[in-house]
């Protein structure tokens, strides 16, 4: 299954952004505890990234790259 990767704009509390997956149409953003599920569309602003870019931004965030091949299925 295909993932597009997107980053939210910088805030206060996320001045890198949040990471956001998007898989079979549902939406999720990186959080300490792994991937959540967000309800309803995608936040305004939120850019696309490459898959490379969202390695970058793991890298730069201390967060484990196999985060990335993780990102929740409908059936799982």
């Amino acid at each position: 299954m295909t993932v597009r990767f997107l980053r939210t704009e910088p805030t206060m509390a996320f001045p890198a952004g949040r990471l956001l997956a998007l898989r079979e149409g549902q939406l999720h953003v990186l959080a300490p505890d792994g991937w959540t599920r967000l309800g309803g569309d995608r936040p305004i602003g939120a850019t696309p990234v490459s898959r490379e870019e969202a390695e970058d931004w793991c890298e730069r965030e201390g967060w484990d790259l196999h985060l990335l091949d993780q990102v929740p299925t409908l059936t799982g």
